[in-house]
């Protein structure tokens, strides 16, 4: 009987448990004890209209904080055709975009080439396309070729760049793409460039499995544990060099949590922005998704 009791008690108590630290601590987008990034230039790289809704939506709401002083733009490489509603899925990425904070919809870019950037659950796109494509938006020099001297920094009109990792969250092969695409991008840009630093920051989400990835805000304490680790390693590496609360780049990890107001602010950009894509296990997606909630990013190292 006690067992049992036990167990009802635990199962009653346990959804108050999450509403109230859920409430409590992640009433800004994030926890302030962990790293995050000001002043900065930030381009959220994606392959779909929604992913930045479905997948980075923490991340975007926390960065666009006036406060922080961020520009956060957003580079789309398809409109998301597969079922012939690119251009109805080009404006609801804008619409969504902006919802999420960013300051206008000019900062969205959406690319509509199809013979490079196909939206297919089959196609991998050329890392080396993306990489050029990078280079134009991004890097001027690189792409006119104006860069090539040794003795020339690096340079390019971003500070961070954001996508996924080479496992996509999803595993699509679209996503997947993108990673390797960045990955080119900052190797081209620190070509022969050693004694150097790069002057763009790549951050990737982190894909979880699929028990993690379903587990919507109760993924935030695994996570929080985990992000507690690295954070303080990097508190000991950087001790030394007196630390301050602003993040330069430099930090291996970024850990963004959304409060409730958050999460239907992100929901909303979904259910409101992207009408089109809400078929009935989006529904589930964003009610248990666990990307809808946190997100959890990694600093690659070039």
């Amino acid at each position: 009987m006690t067992f049992n009791f036990s167990w009802i008690v635990t199962a009653l108590l346990a959804p108050l448990v999450v509403t109230v630290f859920w409430t409590l601590s992640s009433t800004s987008s994030g926890f302030s004890s962990f790293p995050t990034l000001y002043n900065k230039r930030i381009c959220l790289l994606i392959a779909h209209p929604d992913d930045e809704a479905m997948f980075f939506a923490p991340t975007v709401l926390a960065l666009t904080k006036p406060e922080l002083g961020n520009h956060v733009k957003i580079l789309c490489l398809s409109t998301g055709n597969a079922d012939g509603l690119g251009e109805v899925r080009r404006k609801e990425l804008q619409q969504s975009a902006v919802h999420l904070g960013l300051r206008d919809e000019s900062d969205v870019f959406v690319i509509d080439d199809p013979s490079r950037f196909p939206d297919s659950m089959t196609a991998t796109w050329s890392a080396n396309d993306i990489s050029s494509l990078l280079a134009s938006a991004f890097a001027p020099e690189l792409a006119s070729g104006r860069a090539a001297r040794n003795d020339v920094a690096p340079k390019a009109t971003i500070d961070v760049l954001l996508t996924f990792d080479e496992h996509g969250v999803s595993n699509h092969p679209n996503h997947r793409s993108l990673y390797h695409g960045a990955v080119a991008f900052l190797k081209t840009l620190m070509d022969g460039k050693s004694g150097y630093g790069c002057p763009v920051s790549l951050y990737t989400l982190t894909t979880t499995n699929i028990i993690r990835k379903y587990s919507g805000i109760l993924d935030s304490f695994l996570t929080m544990f985990l992000g507690a680790f690295t954070t303080f390693g990097d508190s000991l590496v950087s001790a030394a060099k007196k630390p301050t609360a602003k993040n330069d780049g430099n930090a291996s990890r970024l850990l963004y949590i959304s409060s409730f107001h958050d999460w239907v602010q992100a929901r909303t950009a979904m259910t409101d922005g992207h009408k089109s894509q809400m078929l009935w296990f989006r529904w589930g997606w964003i009610t248990i998704g666990r990307y809808m909630f946190v997100n959890d990013l990694k600093k690659e190292k070039i």
